[in-house]
């Protein structure tokens, strides 16, 4: 088993910054592949970035790609979302979310139900 807890979120005005953390905790070889998503109020969830654990190469949605950075820490089993330039269709519950399976094929990435483990989730409101 594998337990993801998120934290970092918050209120911010638009064009803020937040960054959120996502303590992994369990298997360490269940988390090859580990992602953030979100899910705006009334809407669908839909991927946000994901990261390889072993070598840190990184994926981004084009919605975010320049405004948003994932990164990890090994050291500190942490993965990390730096979010800055925010806007309020940013605003939604963020998910961290772990997958056993170490990802080279970019067509995985991006899917939910490529993940095996899910966080809590963590909420994110941009609003002045």
């Amino acid at each position: 088993q594998v337990q993801l807890v998120e934290s970092g979120g918050g209120l911010v005005q638009p064009g803020g910054s937040l960054r959120l953390s996502c303590a992994a905790s369990g298997r360490t070889f269940g988390r090859a592949t580990m992602a953030w998503f979100r899910q705006p109020p009334g809407k669908e969830r839909e991927f946000v970035a994901a990261v390889r654990w072993t070598d840190g190469i990184s994926y981004h949605a084009d919605a975010v790609k320049g405004r948003f950075a994932i990164s990890r820490d090994n050291t500190k089993d942490t993965v990390y979302l730096q979010m800055n330039s925010l806007e309020p269709e940013d605003t939604a519950v963020y998910y961290c979310a772990a997958s056993t399976r170490e990802y080279y094929n970019r067509v995985y990435i991006p899917r939910g139900g490529s993940y095996d483990y899910w966080g809590q989730g963590t909420q994110v409101t941009v609003s002045s």
